[in-house]
C-alpha cells in the first residue's frame, strides 16, 4: 500500500480510510432520490454539481445491512475508474499520511487493502475500487 494518504471517515460503528487519491471532495449531497436496488446500501441517487452519481451509506454496506432511516448529511465523493460515486458517511475525521500494514490471512476484513495504526487503533484501509466496481457498472447502464 502507497504512502499516498488517506481520508479517515466514521462510517456506521468503525473508522475506515479511503485512499486520497480517489476522494474528490467531502460535501452535503442534498437530497436523495430513491430508486429500485437490489444492494440495501444504496440510498437512491442524488445531483451533485450537476451528475446524477449512486448515494451509498458506506456503513451500512460494511456492515451488510439496510441504510439507516436518518440520512447523514456528509458524504465523500469518490472517482473509480472515471466514474463517480457518493459515500454517505457519519463524519469525515482527519487525513492519514501513514503507510498501511498488510492484512493477516483470515482477519475478516474484505474490503480492506491494508490496515493502519492510528491512537483508535488499527482502522482498515478501504479498497475502494473493488467496493465500487459494482455500483458504478450499475450507473453505467
Amino acid at each position: 500500500m502507497s504512502g499516498a494518504g488517506h481520508l479517515l471517515v466514521r462510517a456506521g460503528h468503525r473508522l475506515v480510510g479511503l485512499p486520497l487519491a480517489q476522494v474528490v471532495e467531502v460535501l452535503d449531497p442534498g437530497t436523495a432520490f430513491p430508486v429500485p436496488a437490489t444492494e440495501p446500501a444504496v440510498r437512491g441517487v442524488a445531483v451533485v454539481r450537476g451528475r446524477i452519481v449512486p448515494l451509498v451509506h458506506l456503513g451500512a454496506l460494511l456492515e451488510g445491512r439496510p441504510c439507516p432511516q436518518d440520512r447523514s448529511d456528509v458524504a465523500v465523493m469518490v472517482e473509480l475508474a472515471g466514474r463517480r460515486l457518493c459515500l454517505e458517511l457519519e463524519a469525515a475525521e482527519t487525513v492519514l499520511y501513514e503507510p498501511g500494514l498488510p492484512i493477516a490471512p483470515g482477519a475478516g476484513l474484505p474490503w480492506a487493502a491494508a490496515v493502519a495504526r492510528t491512537e483508535h487503533g488499527l482502522v482498515p484501509l478501504l479498497d475502494l475500487t473493488a467496493l465500487g466496481a459494482r455500483f458504478t457498472e450499475a450507473s453505467a447502464a
